[in-house]
């Protein structure tokens, strides 16, 4: 035989076609499937079900009896060190046929899945940052972490534009807007795929989620029907995975498991090749969400039996399925039946193989196919990324509120810290376990910050809700039971009691991993719970009231913002929120995120994204429709001047802007700029202000700085009732500002 494939000096492709050609059918299909390594370890982690021990080794028998000679083209759900993986690649370069190594994928959405892995910032708190340095930075750190422990693809990031508050998986996602989450795509891609340096071993393959509308769920429902028009779909959506495609060189893209409009994105070929083969020009493979398939016949049924729906979703473009789909066994086999019955083409079947064997080339993974056990233990938390981290959740910090209490003065000798999550810090979901190191929660952080000089109070007042698991009878009607997700000794007559005793109330509350995340959607935005009931309670005694939220979504704060004095918005924070939040109270770390979603003015008024478009009138029964907090928003504890608005034209649709931005304050801090246009006078409905630009700038006390954003055809461009992209002659307004609902200069165009 001519095993070409085994000569580096050849090209991926070439080097792929060779195998290719080498190969049964079997050894193909086998190449599209994946499987669960936790299943197939002598020892389990007890930290998560979808880990390793470090201690284990192959159940080989077992192993064997899946991939025999054949092989194994991904494993999933293996997070362990390098000496285990290097195992199961062992058996499976020595003893396949062709020895073609395996891809091990994991989940990295803020931090790799691994115990004792860094924690980062959850993506909205990115998002808020508006700091693409910083997303950058998160996505190295992430990449070399991950490809340490010797796995080479993450199923991140999460590129869906999130347009319903009540959608769990808000959190996962960089904001409500098209071109912020199109940036932070960017950001992050490149740095965990190193520029597209695939084989350093500090690189990863990324995998952007939820190809395409994932985010905009009927009743916010996770997976539901998304009721969206095409052009909203090319206007909005397909914009953020173009540019993770096209720009940032993601390979790979994992498809959601909604339908548009009645088409199921899983089996839609104008989806899954259309756009991303012939348009974006995927170098990779597509790959199901997890148990997406089996929706067909399940939810969607759009298919009959599960035959079917794996010939659908195939022969429209999907190159493998996802962990949760089918076992391997089933996979392999119904696929080989298809095969041989004709109703899917071998070459079809060549073309997805061909794909994966490139990435595995590109990887470098047939010259070094197995991991450094030791290397690891240096990377793993490492100062620099754990400096990260910290900085990633400082500059997450939004001030929604302050009557001028903020930053705290030195005048507080007894401070009362109440609240569910006021002695337990949340992390956010899809995060790594905290494992040989201890997570400090706000009262800790504050204990630490502030020494012997101020006693520090603390009382739970309730828990949160991690679901409701029983009935219960009253008065003859059956009413539902909350179970929480920590003892709920301190009750809320408890942290009044405490409230009363101090100078100062500190509460911090918000979601835990049952109220945001996925699977976890929710029918209104009040803080679950009694913690509303909690923080009205404590402002009865009278006590200056800060409000800190660890959250993955918006928050209806139509209550809270009566009786409270601050309000601050950490998002999930990751393994150092705590400690951000503290430094942000105490005036060490000046606010200066901004809201990636916008804030309803309570859960009724949604949806309430900046960018609705607009209609004859903004008003309800309730009053206005508009956000509380706009897309943007957010405070500081120093002011800023804008000025010196310059407009210059370099062509038709080429435009350069500049301005100055003053901290005007007496302390230094950092200011978000943002751009916004609006298409005056459009041949189709547009938004009244799109974010196009945006730079997160620092600024000492009385410093001026001069900003630039260069604008072009994608600034200004729109599609027209032909659906062809184009600038149209007219008027636009350049607006800019300090948020969407904060603009503090703006000039008209003509175009």
């Amino acid at each position: 035989m001519d095993y070409k494939y085994k000569n580096p000096a050849l090209s991926p492709e070439e080097r792929a076609e060779n195998l290719l050609s080498l190969m049964t059918l079997e050894e193909k299909v086998a190449q599209i499937d994946i499987l669960r390594g936790v299943e197939y370890a002598t020892v389990p982690s007890t930290l998560n079900h979808c880990c390793i021990h470090e201690s284990s080794d192959v159940e080989y028998e077992k192993f064997e009896k899946t991939v025999g000679d054949r092989g194994i083209g991904f494993i999933h759900d293996s997070y362990t060190i390098p000496a285990v993986f290097n195992k199961f690649q062992k058996y499976l370069v020595e003893k396949t046929r062709l020895g073609i190594p395996c891809i091990f994928t994991g989940e990295a959405l803020h931090g790799i899945s691994f115990p004792g892995a860094t924690i980062f910032p959850v993506p909205l708190g990115l998002g808020a940052s508006f700091n693409r340095e910083l997303v950058n930075k998160t996505g190295k750190a992430i990449g070399a972490e991950t490809r340490a422990l010797g796995m080479q693809e993450i199923l991140a990031p999460n590129l869906d534009v999130a347009r319903e508050p009540r959608w769990g998986r808000v959190e996962e996602t960089f904001g409500e807007d098209t071109y912020l989450c199109s940036e932070m795509g960017y950001s992050i891609i490149t740095g965990e795929q190193k520029n597209g340096e695939f084989s350093r071993n500090d690189a990863v393959l990324t995998e952007p989620k939820h190809y395409c509308t994932h985010g905009m769920p009927e009743n916010g429902i996770n997976c539901a029907n998304a009721r969206v028009g095409k052009r909203e779909i090319e206007q909005c959506y397909l914009p953020v995975f173009e540019k993770a495609i096209t720009k940032a060189g993601a390979y790979n893209v994992m498809s959601c498991y909604n339908c548009i409009d009645g088409e199921v994105v899983a089996s839609s070929k104008y989806y899954l090749t259309d756009i991303l083969r012939g348009r974006y020009g995927l170098k990779g493979y597509v790959r199901a969400d997890w148990g997406s398939i089996t929706r067909l016949v399940t939810a969607h049924r759009t298919a009959a039996n599960h035959v079917d729906a794996i010939c659908d979703s195939v022969n429209a473009g999907l190159d493998m399925q996802g962990c949760l789909d089918y076992t391997p066994e089933f996979w392999e086999e119904t696929l080989l039946n298809l095969i041989k019955e004709g109703r899917v083409s071998e070459e079809l079947i060549n073309n997805s193989v061909k794909n994966v064997l490139k990435v595995k080339f590109e990887l470098g993974l047939f010259e070094n196919p197995y991991t450094d056990e030791e290397r690891y233990k240096d990377v793993i938390r490492s100062e620099e990324h754990k400096n990260v981290a910290l900085e990633g959740a400082r500059q997450a910090m939004t001030l929604l509120e302050n009557d001028g209490i903020l930053p705290l003065e030195k005048k507080y000798k007894t401070i009362a810290v109440v609240g569910p999550s006021s002695n337990r810090q949340r992390i956010g979901g899809y995060s790594s376990v905290p494992y040989g190191y201890k997570v400090n929660s706000v009262c800790e952080e504050l204990k630490k910050a502030l020494g012997d000089d101020v006693t520090i109070l603390q009382s739970s007042g309730c828990g949160i809700p991690k679901g409701v698991e029983a009935v219960a009878m009253e008065d003859g009607q059956p009413h539902l039971i909350e179970v929480y997700d920590e003892d709920e000794s301190g009750s809320i007559e408890d942290a009044v009691k405490t409230a009363e005793q101090s100078d100062l109330v500190i509460f911090v509350g918000g979601d835990n991993n049952f109220t945001s995340g996925e699977g976890h959607d929710r029918s209104s935005l009040v803080l679950p719970g009694k913690q509303r009931e909690l923080i009205l309670e404590v402002a009865k005694t009278g006590k200056p009231l800060i409000l800190v939220f660890e959250n993955g979504r918006a928050i209806d704060l139509s209550e809270e913002v009566k009786v409270s004095n601050a309000i601050l918005v950490s998002w999930f924070g990751g393994e150092f929120g705590a400690k951000a939040i503290v430094e942000t109270l105490l005036g060490e770390n000046n606010p200066a995120g901004r809201v990636p979603v916008s804030f309803p003015a309570d859960s009724n008024r949604i949806p309430c994204y900046y960018s609705i478009l607009p209609n004859h009138t903004e008003m309800m029964f309730e009053g206005e429709r508009g956000p509380r907090y706009a897309f943007g928003y957010g405070l500081s504890y120093t002011e800023f001047e804008y000025s010196n608005l310059k407009i210059t034209k370099q062509g038709r649709t080429d435009y350069t802007v500049t301005f100055d931005v003053k901290n005007i304050g007496k302390v230094d801090g950092d200011e978000v700029a943002q751009l916004y246009i609006n298409d005056i006078v459009s041949s189709v409905v547009t938004p009244l202000k799109l974010l196009k630009g945006f730079e997160r700038i620092s600024l000492k006390a009385g410093e001026t700085k001069s900003v630039e954003f260069t604008l072009d055809f994608d600034s200004f461009r729109l599609l027209n009732k032909d659906m062809e992209w184009v600038v149209e002659d007219g008027e636009f307004e350049i607006m800019v500002g300090s948020a969407s609902s904060d603009i503090r200069l703006r000039e008209i165009i003509k175009i």
